[in-house]
């Protein structure tokens, strides 16, 4: 099966909201004629390039639907985890204190960590529009955040830049790059996957060890493990289904899962390291 991203994170409305306040002179105040008109309102899609920056964006970025079944589980890694590599940060003096090297295996106490677990396929029931929820990849520090999350397809999927230089977002999936968008300082902008992306790397040409995944499915079944290898998937209509677990360097797992109304189902992955 074709796999598909970016556990990307829940936010706010598909509206923004900007709202620009200036510091006004104690000595001298302005007069009531001469303060600064109030902000304009942000519509929907596409957002503007000067949009502000939302708040801090959420881990999960679509909210199942009540009712139903929750499957939980733990991922973990057997063996020894492959080192971290290193990362050279240039020259950027904006980059200073981001992470040093790159881990896209992180294994804490023997749970693996940024694993996307979804349900395969349609799902009977699942919702037939997307969240109106924001999938938000932020830019800080020179460095993506979150790594790994998912998205339902037509989800929005917003690009934030926290950080006081210059980056660019080209997301490619399968080989074929789907958009390239340039991010300037403290900006936000939106990105619209295709409906057939299934996996989405994203990648900054001008940071390049910057890496981040979003991976699309039909549905909000879906969860991203943190350093804990826990995932929990809620709202699952009751039913037989097979449970998904991807990893950016790992591959994939599958397991085998029946849900029941208002009951909660366990499945657990292991990944071995290589030999």
């Amino acid at each position: 099966m074709k796999l598909r991203t970016l556990g990307l994170t829940v936010l706010g409305a598909v509206g923004l909201s900007a709202l620009t306040a200036c510091k006004k002179d104690e000595a001298a105040p302005a007069p009531a004629a001469a303060q600064a008109p109030a902000a304009p309102t942000i519509k929907a899609a596409p957002l503007p390039a000067d949009t502000p920056l939302p708040q801090e964006p959420q881990e999960e970025a679509a909210q199942a639907p009540q009712g139903g079944g929750t499957v939980r589980g733990i991922v973990t890694f057997k063996g020894k985890a492959p080192a971290p590599n290193p990362i050279i940060p240039g020259t950027d003096p904006n980059c200073d204190g981001m992470d040093l090297v790159d881990q896209p295996v992180l294994v804490t106490d023997g749970k693996l960590a940024n694993v996307l677990v979804r349900v395969q396929g349609n799902v009977p029931g699942q919702p037939t529009t997307p969240p109106s929820t924001m999938v938000v990849v932020d830019q800080n520090r020179c460095m993506y955040k979150p790594r790994v999350q998912g998205a339902v397809i037509n989800q929005p999927l917003v690009l934030m830049n926290s950080d006081s230089t210059l980056h660019n977002v080209r997301g490619v999936s399968g080989g074929k790059q789907l958009f390239n968008v340039t991010q300037p300082p403290l900006k936000t902008k939106e990105a619209q996957p295709p409906k057939e992306a299934d996996v989405i790397r994203l990648k900054c040409d001008i940071h390049p060890w910057m890496t981040a995944f979003v991976v699309m499915s039909p549905h909000p079944y879906f969860a991203t493990t943190a350093e804990d290898g826990a995932f929990s998937i809620q709202g699952l209509p009751p039913g037989t289904y097979t449970l998904e677990a991807w990893h950016e360097t790992l591959g994939t797992k599958t397991a085998q899962v029946t849900v029941q109304e208002g009951q909660e189902a366990t499945a657990s992955f292991e990944f071995v390291a290589a030999k």
